[in-house]
């Protein structure tokens, strides 16, 4: 019996070591800085999608408010179209009433009835006239119903337009606004993250970098960079296009926008503005656009730096090009 219960108690000493290793390696906290970067990398990505979202919406409300000025346009037609009909359609309605009474001859019983020759050729001069008036009536009679039918299609057209914008406007508001909810929540973990940093780490996330003054070429580039630079120090906002807080590519935006040149909201639609260059040929103004999903975007200072909005918790700053992330798309504005 002895030998029994020391045999069960060495089996559970034995399932215990096996199984507290792994529970303390599962209990072991995330490296806070590791974490910190995953998280503030997916908000990213999440914020690139939500401001595509916004994008999209905006492009199909438009389509909207154009398929409505299209219908009500065709519907204004077709009703002028309509009441020109029914007016053509009326003279016609005369003049075919005026045969019955005996309006209309032929050239026989003009002849046969005329007093004079000038009454007969009066009478082919009132045949003629009347032949031109029925004929140009029908013919505008034809014309009015054919706009009239085409003025129908084209509304038919744009109302089906119109469904079709508001079904799509409806489904992606409906996709940005949980895209949203993603984000906000995105940024809370964020947050979380950031606070838990060590102290020395978080400070020196914080810190605005090179803050000297930076030699810039003359041109759009120019002009964008300066304001680009002019930003450092400045915080980092999701979703922001300053004037103190901004996010990767609202930075950039405003920064062309500064040199009167328009680049798209997001970064994936600055990936393909301007003209492709090499990582050889950068030079200061490029747009340097970073991961495969193209979710973030800097400006470069020369061939070797770049200043951009980085992300939550660190100032618009001056970095290394290659220690920002892997390089997606390089593109010259100008030039």
């Amino acid at each position: 019996m002895l030998s029994r219960k020391l045999t069960r108690g060495v089996l559970v000493v034995v399932l215990l070591l096996s199984v507290l290793p792994a529970v303390s390696l599962a209990a072991q906290p995330a490296d806070p800085a590791r974490r910190y970067a995953e998280l503030t990398e997916q908000a990213t990505k999440l914020n690139e999608e939500v401001l595509r979202a916004q994008e999209d919406l905006t492009l199909r409300r438009a389509e909207l408010e154009r398929a409505t000025r299209d219908v009500a346009a065709a519907q204004q037609i077709e009703r002028q179209a309509k009441a020109d009909e029914d007016g053509f359609r009326g003279q016609v309605d005369l003049l075919t009433e005026a045969s019955f009474e005996g309006a209309r001859f032929n050239q026989l019983s003009a002849l046969l009835v005329a007093d004079s020759q000038q009454d007969f050729l009066l009478r082919l001069e009132m045949m003629r006239i009347l032949a031109a008036d029925k004929a140009d009536s029908l013919a505008r009679l034809s014309g009015a119903v054919e706009k009239a039918r085409q003025a129908h299609q084209v509304a038919e057209n744009a109302r089906s337009r119109a469904a079709a914008a508001t079904e799509a406007a409806e489904r992606l508001k409906s996709d940005l606004d949980a895209r949203k909810r993603a984000l906000d929540g995105q940024v809370v973990e964020v947050r979380t993250a950031l606070a838990r940093l060590p102290a020395p780490v978080a400070a020196q996330l914080r810190d605005p970098g090179d803050r000297s003054r930076v030699s810039v070429p003359g041109g759009a580039a120019g002009v964008a960079l300066q304001f680009a630079l002019d930003q450092r120090g400045d915080s980092y906002r999701y979703g922001a296009t300053g004037f103190d807080e901004w996010d990767c590519a609202g930075l950039t935006m405003k920064a062309y926008a500064a040199a009167n040149v328009a680049v798209p909201r997001t970064s994936g639609g600055q990936a393909a503005v301007g003209r492709p260059v090499s990582r050889a040929e950068v030079r200061a103004g490029d747009l340097i656009v970073y991961y495969a999903s193209r979710s973030h975007v800097a400006l470069a200072v020369d061939n070797a730096r770049a200043v951009h909005a980085s992300t939550e918790g660190q100032p618009v700053k001056i970095a290394p090009i290659d220690a920002i992330g892997p390089i997606s798309a390089i593109r010259r504005i100008e030039g």
